[in-house]
Order: C-alpha cells, then structure tokens, then sequence
C-alpha cells in the first residue's frame, strides 16, 4: 500500500475568524496516511473547525505548509485546488450547510450535479442507493428543516460520501445527536474505515473532530 501522506501540515498556524486577532492554534504538525482513522479532540472554541476547513483547502493557513495530495494547497491553481478537493468529503457541524431550498435527495445529488454535470436522471440511482444505505428513503423529498438534527447530521454525510472520496473530515459529527444516532454513526463510520460499499470496498480515510475521546475510543485509532 502506498504511504505517501494523503494531508501534510508543517509548522502551521491556524488563521481564524473566531478571534479578535485572527490568529489560532500555533505549530501544527501533522500527516494523515492512507486507511488511518483520526480523532482530534479540543474543548468548545478551541480552533476545530479551522482546523478541519484548513486541512480540507477550504482556508488557508496564517502560517506553514499545507499539502493535499502531495500538493502545496497555497501553490496550486484554483481549478487544481477544486480537483482535489472533491477527493475529500467534508461533513460540516450545525446540520451540514444542507440547502433549504433544496429536498434532501436534491442536496446529496448537488456534488454529482456540480462536478460531474449530471441530470437529475443521471444521478437518480446513485442518490438512492446512498439514501437507502443511510435510512434516509423515508426523507428523499422532504426539505431539511423538516429533519431533526439527527437526520440533518446522516444527510450530510450521505452529500459528502456521494462522489466516494478518498478522504472523508467530519466536524463534530455526534455534537447534537441522541445515543441511538450515535452508535449508528460510529458504526458506520467503522464500516467505511473497514471497507464499504459506499467506497467500492476500498478502505476509507477518516478524521473526525470531537469534544471528547470517549465515543470513539473503540472505533477510531489514532487520537491527537
């Protein structure tokens, strides 16, 4: 298997929106290889959300290197920069940014839509197969708001696995839910790191952002 790091950072400085001097965590060294499954876990404020968006090429560093892919991200052109980013999955906090305006399987078919210039008729099969593997069938035509966080949080992560990245970032993924939702999510999660069929059976990358180890104590394997 190759081992070349799939996300590098080097002595990277957060930049933030969250503080008044816009700066964040300091000295971040770090490298995901292929089929690891990370946790990283801070308390409330703590900079996760930087974190992830910076390791995702969402935002850029206020300092250091960061590479996707091999790639420096502050190097490369911005359709370079979108071609990776697909290989990445991100699953956001606070409902997933889903779009209102849109039903649930109209969200997690945007991807298809967006970057492989799909119809709707084209990615008809995809988007069910993936709503069925998530229990989400009852909800394909209902628009988010009328979701539960707890559904919310599966809709997104159905969006982010639709075009089977190799890499998936989730943000807080079991914040909000109930205990049944989140054993479901931890079970799935280490069933994509095992190898599913949402992913061909190839073994998934996995970093998740959380609060507490606890939760994952049994399900992730490496923690920071």
């Amino acid at each position: 298997m190759d081992q070349t790091p799939l996300i590098e950072m080097c002595d990277v400085a957060l930049a933030s929106l969250q503080t008044a001097t816009g700066a964040g965590i300091e000295g971040i060294n770090w490298c995901v290889l292929p089929e690891t499954f990370w946790v990283i876990a801070g308390s409330f404020g703590a900079g996760k959300n930087d974190f992830l968006s910076t390791a995702a090429g969402l935002q850029h560093p206020a300092k250091g290197i960061v590479k996707i892919f091999g790639a420096e991200t502050f190097q490369l052109k911005e359709e370079i920069l979108v071609e990776h980013r697909r290989r990445i999955g991100v699953v956001f906090s606070g409902g997933g940014r889903l779009f209102n305006r849109l039903t649930i399987a109209e969200n997690i078919a945007l991807p298809l839509r967006y970057h492989e210039n799909w119809t709707e008729a084209e990615a008809e099969n995809s988007v069910r197969e993936i709503l069925q593997r998530t229990d989400l069938i009852p909800f394909t035509h209902k628009i988010p708001s009328a979701l539960s966080p707890n559904w919310q949080h599966r809709a997104a992560l159905a969006r982010a696995l639709i075009l089977k990245p190799e890499i998936l970032l989730l943000d807080k993924p079991l914040h909000g839910m109930d205990s049944r939702h989140q054993r479901w999510m931890l079970d799935f999660l280490a069933k994509l790191s095992d190898g599913s069929a949402c992913a061909d059976g190839k073994r998934m990358t996995i970093v998740a952002t959380a609060e507490d180890f606890q939760p994952w104590k049994d399900v992730a394997r490496q923690f920071a």
